[in-house]
C-alpha cells in the first residue's frame, strides 16, 4: 500500500565545497538545497534557522556532537555581519571549537578554502535571497 510522500532528513553523506549561494539555498555536489546548511565532518545537513537574530546554543547540537573533527566553525550569518550570542560562543568554546561569525558569502568562500586544504573544518550557513 502506498504511503504517500515520505519527507526525510537533508543530508549528504560526504565534505564538498559549496558551488553557489543565494535565492534561498545553496548548490553543492550536483545537488541544490533551499534553506540553511551545516556543513560538517559528517556531510552536508539541512538546518532549520532561518534569521541570525534567534540562534541559540540548541541549533549547535550537531555540531557539539563532532566537537572532536572540528577546530574552527565558520557561522554565515546572512547578508549581514552579526555576532553569535555570547552563549552559543561560551558552549562551542567550552568543546574545542573557535567560532568566526561573518556574512554568508564570506564563510562560504572561507569554507571552500580550508576544505581545499584538508583543515578541520564546519560551517553553519544561514540561507540568504
Amino acid at each position: 500500500m502506498n504511503k504517500g510522500i515520505i519527507i526525510r532528513e537533508a543530508h549528504f553523506p560526504g565534505r564538498a565545497p559549496i558551488d553557489a549561494y543565494g535565492n534561498g539555498g545553496f548548490r553543492f555536489a550536483d545537488m541544490s538545497h533551499r534553506g540553511s546548511i551545516l556543513c560538517l565532518p559528517s556531510g552536508i545537513h539541512g538546518w532549520q534557522p532561518a534569521d541570525p537574530a534567534t540562534l541559540g546554543k540548541d541549533d549547535f547540537l550537531r555540531v557539539i556532537e563532532e566537537a572532536d573533527d572540528v577546530d574552527i566553525l565558520l557561522v554565515g550569518m546572512g547578508s549581514d555581519l552579526r555576532p553569535l550570542p555570547k552563549d552559543v560562543r561560551q558552549r562551542l568554546r567550552d568543546a574545542g571549537i573557535a567560532a568566526d561569525p561573518m556574512s554568508t558569502g564570506a564563510a562560504v568562500r572561507t569554507y571552500n578554502v580550508l576544505l581545499a586544504e584538508n583543515r578541520p573544518v564546519a560551517a553553519a550557513l544561514l540561507a540568504v535571497d
